[in-house]
């Protein structure tokens, strides 16, 4: 099933999102650091009828507008908050990967009427890191294997050389193809570059070190996705997320960072087994 796109206008900027099926139960989808809406494909389509899914390009990404500042969780939060407003959406079971699962629960924290249940899906950047971390940030955005597929290239084969050898496109699968497909476009002069923003990438990797994202006790049921060559590959990884999220499930499955690419058939039962446990059989409490 090809999904729908759609466009939420606000005041200051316009979000563009993807929408399948329209069943009582809704899932909201958050995609990672330089990825875009089209990575939870296979997952949507997985899940079913029985699920409303929508999947956010969240601000500097995809086709979502991509102004040169406002990346703070305060104003991301913001978006979901007007993007659930738009769909009528008083509560929704939360699935977000790396960045945008510790965004999901900041606004956990906040606002946790607004959550039924949470997939993390390998968080990034959870706790508030020293001042000292901002100086190796140039650094970090020429060695970190992701953020090389934004370019410039001089060519598209070019990208897609560079997008072969990266570990979210291991198998280079349909879905892979079309992923790195959506992600990339030609600029004006000729080369090729992520539609992921620089100024995006700058504010939004500098909230991450700045905002801790557990603070408090989190009482909403909870699955923790943890790849066995992802970045929470180790218990110690857990002992945050033990502590404060009352309602915790963890998972391990193979794959890397980016198992609903890398390994679809296992990450999408995992999800729906989760989800099954928390949606009453008999239509019951539907919150939409």
């Amino acid at each position: 099933m090809e999904p729908t796109r759609k466009t939420l206008s606000l005041p200051h900027i316009q979000l563009s999102y993807l929408e399948w099926f329209t069943g009582p139960e809704p899932v909201l989808l958050l995609h990672g650091l330089g990825d875009h809406a089209r990575v939870w494909s296979d997952l949507a389509i997985a899940l079913g009828e029985r699920y409303h899914l929508v999947a956010l390009d969240m601000r500097g990404h995809g086709e979502s507008d991509k102004p040169a500042q406002g990346y703070t969780f305060t104003e991301l939060i913001g978006d979901l908050e007007a993007l659930l407003d738009h769909l009528g959406w008083s509560q929704v079971h939360g699935i977000a990967h790396s960045w945008t699962a510790k965004l999901l629960l900041i606004w956990a924290t906040n606002a946790p009427q607004r959550l039924r249940s949470m997939v993390l899906v390998d968080p990034f950047y959870l706790n508030k890191m020293p001042g000292f971390v901002n100086f190796t940030f140039p650094l970090l955005y020429k060695v970190l294997p992701f953020l090389q597929g934004m370019g410039p290239f001089p060519s598209y084969a070019a990208a897609e050389a560079k997008a072969r050898e990266l570990n979210q496109f291991q198998g280079w699968s349909p879905l892979q193809q079309q992923v790195f497909a959506e992600g990339i476009e030609e600029k004006a002069d000729g080369t090729w570059r992520s539609k992921f923003t620089v100024p995006a990438r700058n504010e939004i990797f500098q909230e991450s070190v700045a905002v801790s994202g557990l603070t408090t006790p989190i009482d909403i049921p909870t699955l923790f996705i943890q790849p066995e060559q992802g970045i929470n590959r180790r218990a110690s990884n857990l002992k945050t997320y033990k502590t404060y999220l009352q309602q915790l499930q963890v998972k391990r499955l193979p794959g890397n960072h980016w198992p609903f690419l890398v390994e679809a058939e296992r990450f999408n039962q995992a999800v729906l087994e989760f989800l099954d446990l928390h949606v009453l059989p008999n239509g019951g409490q539907r919150e939409r």
